[in-house]
């Protein structure tokens, strides 16, 4: 193992706040960070591209403060990159491996200090799965959250083939892939979800059915009710009125209003395993907003986009050009 430190140098570029408040005010660019040292079943991964998600502004703000990991943190959950050293008892990856994740385990419960905003990031095997061949780094960058949430509230609702599902907020980071997933590998008989007048026709591309401008009707207003109802959005006391009853409702935002249940997603590499498949067939695709992939050195700027909350898919920070 020695030898491949070798090219793998002490100090790195990364992205880093060592106080809470917004990305404009606490985020700074450090040209000189410690390299992280690996644990015994953590792999060091050189990052190529790193997907941002709304967990990384809140965290920021000091949301999670009292359990979060201490500051100095570099942000960032979700990793693309090739594998460059490996711990002593690392089986499934080696050196030069193409590898993508959500390097924290539990979301909210002491994310990693060190985050995937940087050269380099470790991270437990475990959490990782090789990237689908057919993706390009950035394209998976923004998956793993996502992908990984959309699959835990559908497994979490039981859902199945022949059911119905109501998608609240279809065109985001998570909805996006909640529809891909409910379509094609869960084999939903209905979608439907919300967006803005601008984004119905893109809802209509991915596989809805029935696609609703929330902005000229109240989806709970429907006379048609739904299997389940997965809220991305943080809108439950509504979402419990559209669901048929003895159906599942779903929410990753808020407090659930019973019968809902809510959720925190557990990070899960074999997750990404199980649905590389559908990836790589080309059946579910990756959503990166068309103005969402910004180079390292507007980290920034890539924060200040994702939190207008008006992002179509994912935004992507492109470490490596």
């Amino acid at each position: 193992m020695a030898s491949s430190t070798a090219n793998v140098p002490s100090k790195m570029k990364a992205w880093t706040y060592g106080e809470y408040g917004k990305s404009s005010d606490v985020l700074k660019l450090d040209p000189d960070f410690a390299v992280p040292q690996l644990n015994d079943d953590q792999v060091l991964v050189k990052v190529v591209a790193a997907g941002i998600n709304p967990v990384d502004f809140k965290r920021m703000l000091g949301m999670i403060q009292a359990t979060d990991s201490p500051l100095p943190i570099i942000p960032g959950y979700d990793v693309a990159g090739v594998v460059v050293k490996v711990g002593s008892q690392v089986k499934k990856f080696k050196e030069g491996d193409e590898v993508y994740g959500d390097i924290n385990e539990k979301a909210l419960d002491h994310p990693k200090q060190f985050g995937t905003i940087a050269e380099y990031t470790a991270v437990e095997e475990k959490l990782l799965a090789f990237k689908p061949k057919n993706l390009s780094f950035v394209e998976a960058a923004g998956l793993p959250l996502a992908i990984e949430t959309a699959h835990e509230g559908l497994e979490r609702c039981e859902f199945s083939a022949g059911k119905s599902i109501l998608v609240l907020g279809g065109a985001g980071g998570v909805g996006t892939m909640i529809i891909q997933l409910a379509k094609h590998v869960y084999g939903a008989s209905k979608i439907a979800a919300t967006s803005s007048t601008g984004k119905l026709d893109f809802l209509k591309s991915l596989g809805v059915d029935l696609p609703i401008d929330y902005t000229e009707q109240n989806f709970e207003d429907l006379p048609e009710k739904f299997d389940v109802v997965y809220d991305a959005v943080g809108q439950c006391d509504r979402a419990v009125k559209a669901v048929k009853e003895g159906g599942r409702v779903v929410t990753i935002l808020g407090d659930a209003v019973p019968p809902a249940i809510s959720f925190v997603l557990t990070s899960k590499g074999a997750v990404l395993e199980k649905l590389n498949p559908f990836l790589e067939s080309g059946k579910v695709k990756p959503v990166i907003d068309p103005k969402g992939v910004f180079p390292f050195d507007q980290t920034r700027e890539a924060f200040a986009y994702l939190e207008t909350g008006r992002v179509t898919g994912k935004v992507v920070i492109s470490i490596i050009p």
